[in-house]
């Protein structure tokens, strides 16, 4: 079982930027393929950035040139950052854990734990 804790979420104005992180328990961080997602009102959560067990990164569409998303294993930490933000990028933030096998994949879907969610508003 892994618990995933997120905090750094806010109220923010466009343009500026934010940094989340998410804290797992877990002693065996280094085989779990990472993500975040979101969830706006009245829409379906949705995938934002994914990272590798050996750091590589894939982006939605949406967020690509803006979020970057990092991991640091000593820590048991992964950290979204956001830049630019856009009123449009108002959601729940959600952290989420996947065993992998592979060092190299990342995964939009097929998590197997989620933190509690982090509330971001960006205000125009």
């Amino acid at each position: 079982q892994v618990q995933l804790v997120e905090s750094g979420g806010g109220l923010v104005q466009a343009g500026t930027s934010l940094r989340l992180s998410c804290k797992a328990s877990t002693r065996t961080f280094n085989t779990y393929a990472m993500g975040w997602f979101r969830q706006a009102p009245g829409k379906e959560r949705e995938f934002v950035a994914g990272l590798s067990r050996i750091g590589g990164t894939y982006y939605a569409e949406s967020v690509k040139g803006r979020f970057t998303i990092s991991g640091d294993n000593a820590a048991n930490t992964v950290n979204l950052q956001m830049n630019s933000l856009k009123p449009e990028d108002t959601a729940v933030y959600y952290c989420a854990a996947k065993f992998s096998r592979s060092l190299s994949a990342h995964y939009t879907q097929g998590y197997d734990y989620w933190g509690q969610g982090t509330q971001v508003t960006v205000s125009s």
